[in-house]
């Protein structure tokens, strides 16, 4: 995959997360087409980029942590 198709994934990926749309690690895989760890990865690399991602175990979703609650 060239990276400008990875950025637009992962950018996509960061969009769906916004919106609450991203469940499990699995409904990543399989919308996306790639294997759990390479979903597992490509929240890694969000993360890497300053993105403040969490799994919701009461929503049972992935989302966006305001780095303000933290403080």
């Amino acid at each position: 995959m060239k990276f400008t198709q990875r950025k637009r994934k992962l950018e996509y990926l960061l969009e769906k997360i916004q919106k609450g749309r991203c469940l499990s690690l699995e409904g990543i895989a399989s919308g996306f087409h790639v294997s759990k760890r390479t979903a597992k990865r490509m929240i890694a690399e969000l993360r890497e980029e300053g993105h403040f991602i969490v799994y919701c175990k009461s929503s049972k979703r992935f989302c966006i942590e305001d780095k303000e609650e933290k403080n």
